[in-house]
């Protein structure tokens, strides 16, 4: 048996014993049911929806499956509260349609509001984005572009073994949710396609990203303003933009990002490592007790990056960033740089970063000429331990 279909197997063997260890069973609550048709032409949006007011209403724990087949649906809000907690199992593919407006205006594809004791288990979603990044590119009047999966407001949620393809923009939002884990993804989207951010997480808390393949042409994951407690690890990121704390400091009254670990993963010619990025701009926001561990970069243009100067489409607003930066270890981060700047802090003059620790760092330049690489600091302090390679500017 292939490790592919082993792993899939385990997916759905977890889910049955989950719900074979429910202390009532489970009321079982079929798409097709509800007129669903898994022929990837016919619209089934209503029977979604049909299906969910079902079994979030149940008094027992509910399982609402979505069988083998390919399933239409447009734009879709899943509302809770929910009487008993859910599992949304996917077994088929979900496509968005050919026609990017009918999702983009909105802002979101699939969306869960409010609800908690969630479980997405499984399958395939499909935004069939291309279309959406040529309107773009082009510079025609385009809609606003729609997340794949947002979870607004939700709690004790567990996505896991679910792939995305071709999102309009992020593929998975967690915004303004608590005790959300991610486990087993798969995200898949083209180098050049636009802000399609893997998972970005903001205002939410003890949030958990493991054991997940990402492929995309914005941050691999993004954590804005008010994340706070948030795990990440087991992680292979590239093609992309890295993992990044921001941006921040987009307005002054704006929330924190502390507590945050990323360890145990790899990055493969991404544009970024491990980036804290910020704009030039007042902000009372703040990012503190960082920790990024364990990492192995292979090609990758700015394996550590600190930029307070962040101006990614040159309308910059050439002020200081108020955003202030603390507590930020980088330690046991190997591998090959493809630019001479390995290391990077380019930090507030009016807020200098403060308390960056750098430990057993071992980052080399990709070149032919053999040039070392090199370490650059602007308004940074902090202390380095072990060998670190590039020599410190600290």
């Amino acid at each position: 048996m292939s490790k592919f279909f082993k792993t899939v197997s385990w997916i759905y063997f977890l889910a049955f014993i989950e719900l074979l260890l429910s202390p009532s069973g489970a009321s079982a609550y079929s798409v097709v049911r509800f007129g669903a048709k898994g022929d990837g032409r016919s619209d089934s949006t209503s029977a979604f929806i049909r299906a969910w007011m079902q079994a979030c209403s149940s008094v027992r724990p509910a399982i609402l499956s979505v069988p083998r087949g390919t399933f239409l649906i447009r734009s879709v809000t899943f509302t809770g509260p929910c009487r008993s907690r859910i599992q949304f199992a996917i077994h088929g593919i979900l496509v968005a349609p050919d026609n990017y407006y009918a999702i983009g205006n909105l802002g979101y594809w699939i969306q869960f509001h409010k609800v908690s004791r969630l479980s997405i288990i499984g399958g395939t979603i499909d935004a069939k984005g291309a279309g959406f990044w040529s309107c773009r590119s082009s510079g025609q009047s385009c809609p606003q572009g729609a997340r794949s999966i947002s979870l607004q407001w939700c709690n004790n949620v567990l996505v896991r073994g679910l792939t995305s393809y071709n999102s309009q923009i992020m593929h998975i939002s967690i915004n303004r949710s608590n005790n959300v884990k991610i486990q087993n993804v798969k995200i898949n989207a083209p180098s050049g396609s636009p802000n399609t951010d893997g998972i970005h997480v903001e205002y939410s808390m003890g949030v958990t990203i493991t054991d997940s393949t990402i492929k995309t042409g914005d941050d691999c994951i993004s954590l804005g303003q008010g994340s706070m407690n948030v795990w990440v690890e087991q992680i292979g990121c590239g093609p992309g933009h890295g993992i990044s704390i921001g941006s921040l400091g987009n307005s002054f009254n704006e929330g924190g990002v502390q507590n945050v670990t990323v360890t145990n993963s790899v990055f493969t010619k991404t544009q970024n490592g491990v980036r804290l990025k910020s704009w030039a701009k007042p902000s009372g926001g703040y990012a503190r007790n960082i920790v990024f561990r364990n990492l192995i970069m292979r090609n990758v243009g700015n394996p550590i990056i600190i930029d307070q100067k962040y101006c990614p489409n040159n309308i910059c607003p050439h002020q200081n960033s108020g955003v202030r930066i603390s507590q930020v270890t980088f330690t046991n981060i190997k591998g090959t740089s493809s630019t001479q700047a390995a290391l990077t802090f380019r930090c507030s003059s009016s807020n200098p970063c403060s308390g960056i620790r750098l430990q057993d760092i071992k980052l080399t330049y990709i070149d032919r000429l053999r040039r070392p690489t090199l370490a650059y600091c602007e308004n940074a302090r902090g202390s380095n331990s072990g060998t670190v390679f590039p020599r410190s500017c600290l």
